[in-house]
């Protein structure tokens, strides 16, 4: 762990932070001591390495999928008044974190030919948060290194379509999708302010929509496209005959999915990006939105503990009374 200590653009990192530190950056390209390097730290998780230089900060984001990427951290301030609120979709707007993590299972099983197959307790913080082909590789990785990613999915997308077509007709898992206590009245509370609202989500459209219309129907708000300013999702999966999207590598901890929601969908351009705030129960998301430039807050109920991201949050909360006060 962590002693604390400041860092540019970070702020003041504690213990409670659930950074440590390494003496070398993943690729070796940064050490420790040298280059005018004073240190580098890493999520708990191992997902995102910090190299914290005399004036500025950068962030290395590893890719289970071969593809990392450095990005400048850039300092967030939070200016009133706020004009937008950034919400993830998985854990913060709708709990589906179960039913997704055991299409997982579901799929290892598969790979394994073995339908007793279990994940572990350690394997949560890298099964959500991030892309259907991290997740997957991850578990291709530790459970069965002989199988290919290409066969991972074909499984993956088979029992998803199986359960979301037996959702959609009643018959699915009833406890799949659940709003998050308090969101409805948090939601019409930042309509009322004129507050635009952006739903980000890593997942794909096929997986994503659906929860979103569950939750809306539960909730009895109508359709989420009319209520929301703008919906991003990872895009649609690559499958043979179809058209897919790149989605699978620019997902979380990557900044592209928000930075897209806000500028893009949004249209608030870079330089007002101290008048937003995004919210996100995973390690990957908040690291996300804070490599995107906005304020972060953290709720709770997610891994963003066990994955020893809580250093990259501006707040923490645990409901969205909390959040409300903030915003």
């Amino acid at each position: 762990m962590m002693k604390e200590a400041y860092v540019e653009a970070l702020g003041n990192i504690t213990d409670k932070s659930g950074f440590y530190e390494i003496t070398q950056c993943s690729d070796g390209y940064y050490t420790s001591g040298k280059d005018g390097v004073k240190w580098i730290l890493s999520t708990g998780d191992g997902k995102v390495e910090f190299i914290c230089l005399e004036n500025r900060t950068l962030a290395y984001v590893k890719s289970g999928m071969g593809y990392p990427a450095y990005y400048p951290v850039l300092p967030v301030r939070e200016e009133k008044p706020v004009k937008a609120v950034l919400m993830d979709l998985d854990g913060t707007t709708v709990k589906s974190e179960e039913f997704w993590i055991w299409i997982i299972e579901k799929t290892i099983q598969s790979l394994l030919g073995n339908r007793q197959f279990q994940l572990e307790n350690c394997d949560i913080p890298y099964v959500s948060g991030h892309s259907v082909s991290e997740h997957l590789q991850y578990c291709i990785q530790k459970y069965c290194p002989n199988k290919k990613i290409e066969e991972a999915r074909a499984y993956y997308f088979q029992h998803t379509n199986e359960e979301m077509k037996e959702i959609m007709e009643g018959r699915g898992r009833k406890d799949a999708f659940t709003p998050t206590e308090g969101v409805k009245d948090f939601l019409l509370e930042l309509k009322q302010r004129q507050i635009k609202i952006g739903l980000v989500t890593s997942g794909l459209y096929e997986k994503a929509y659906p929860e979103i219309l569950s939750a809306f129907k539960s909730m009895q708000m109508g359709e989420p496209t009319d209520f929301f300013d703008c919906i991003i999702t990872a895009g649609f999966p690559l499958q043979k005959g179809k058209a897919g999207t790149m989605g699978e590598l620019e997902a979380k901890p990557h900044p592209w999915l928000y930075a897209e929601t806000a500028t893009v969908g949004l249209g608030i351009p870079f330089t007002e990006r101290n008048h937003v705030v995004g919210i996100e129960d995973s390690g990957a998301g908040v690291c996300a939105i804070r490599l995107g430039g906005f304020s972060t807050i953290g709720i709770a109920g997610g891994n963003i503990e066990s994955s020893g991201t809580r250093g990259v949050c501006n707040h923490y909360c645990h409901n969205f009374e909390e959040i409300i006060k903030i915003i």
